[in-house]
């Protein structure tokens, strides 16, 4: 298996720098990751610097808590695809969840899927937050809202990725859509697991010491 294509090479760091954003993006083409993961702020300046490689620009909405407003993460999408991201990680809107506004969640995820088109939607829902019914309910709007993947964490809260998250996730959606662990992957059997349970993508800021 080549790793390196499941790879998210992330640099989420509200401080981050040009430099490092340029030092992530060298580092992605290099080692042929799947994408670089970054802060919308960073787009143009990837899409620049990946233009012509097999590394995707991956840029994050309503991130890291999920709870704007719909129009505003509907409009931060769209701006995102203007400027030349190719996957967008959205975080859901984790209190209305919690409520069974199920009809809010997955209307919000449908109307993101629809901003993006052909480009590739991954679901952020933020598991330590949530109870395993929580985390089913979540996967399921996901899919019923025709987005790519579903995906662990923003890295950003009390806890990230678990192997019993991603064996759930991957459970409940199925064979055919994208799950994604993220958020304290940091050495290669971590990874291995994530894989073993059923991630199809991992999110990390290790990428170039997981694949050596």
């Amino acid at each position: 298996m080549e790793y390196n294509r499941l790879i998210d090479h992330t640099d989420l760091k509200p401080e981050a720098t040009k430099d490092e954003i340029e030092k992530l993006c060298l580092e992605a083409k290099e080692h042929h990751f799947a994408s670089v993961c970054i802060n919308p702020a960073y787009i143009r300046l990837c899409a620049s610097l990946l233009k012509g490689t097999d590394t995707k620009v991956c840029t994050v909405i309503g991130f890291p808590l999920g709870a704007t407003m719909m129009a505003s993460k509907i409009s931060e999408a769209k701006e995102a695809l203007f400027e030349g991201a190719e996957e967008l990680d959205m975080v859901i809107n984790i209190g209305r969840l919690k409520d069974h506004d199920d009809d809010y969640v997955r209307t919000e995820i449908a109307e993101l899927k629809k901003a993006c088109g052909d480009k590739v939607l991954k679901v952020i829902i933020e598991c330590c937050l949530l109870t395993d019914e929580e985390k089913v309910r979540a996967c399921l709007l996901s899919k019923e809202a025709k987005a790519d993947f579903v995906k662990t964490s923003t890295g950003f809260s009390k806890g990230g990725a678990t192997v019993a998250d991603v064996a759930l996730m991957r459970k409940t959606v199925g064979p055919e859509m994208g799950v994604k662990a993220a958020g304290g992957i940091r050495d290669k059997e971590t990874m291995l697991q994530m894989i073993e349970a059923g991630a199809t993508r991992i999110g990390t800021s290790k990428g170039v010491e997981l694949i050596k």
